[in-house]
């Protein structure tokens, strides 16, 4: 691991984020591997919530699919290890209120909880399989609309 995977990996573990992944993986029925980067991968997740291909919890990725599919994709593994030195930078937990936050806020403004969310939009939309929206008519001024 780089200087920078090794401090992410040791302030997940200390904000205790990477413990609740690996919790979330045994409940989710996961196969739980090593990878790269300092992050451990959990395959086969079940449980139907979150709605994603991919979602992170500390230093632990959760992915819906086995080892063969998310070796083919690249971008959703560096969009997922952008959300783990997200929990990281934010503490820990307290990165899970302030997603859900901004999800929320994203969905009133876009429809979409990823579209305007600053975390997904830090991690790289695209990567993460997601599509931007726009601003939802009613939240634009009249100048954006052109009155």
């Amino acid at each position: 691991m780089k200087g920078g995977e090794k401090l992410r990996w040791t302030l997940n573990w200390l904000n205790g984020s990477t413990l609740l992944g690996l919790l979330a993986a045994r409940i989710g029925g996961c196969e739980i591997r090593p990878a790269a980067n300092g992050l451990i991968f959990a395959h086969f997740y079940s449980p139907r919530l979150p709605h994603a291909a991919a979602f992170t919890v500390g230093c632990v990725v959760l992915f819906r699919a086995g080892p063969e599919e998310v070796a083919g994709r690249p971008k959703l593994v560096a969009h997922e290890a952008r959300h783990s030195t997200q929990y990281a930078l934010c503490l820990g937990l307290p990165f899970l209120l302030a997603y859900f936050l901004a999800a929320g806020i994203s969905w009133l403004l876009s429809g979409d909880p990823a579209s305007r969310n600053p975390f997904e939009r830090a991690a790289g939309l695209h990567d993460g399989g997601y599509a931007e929206r726009p601003v939802r008519r009613i939240f634009r001024s009249r100048k954006d609309s052109g009155s």
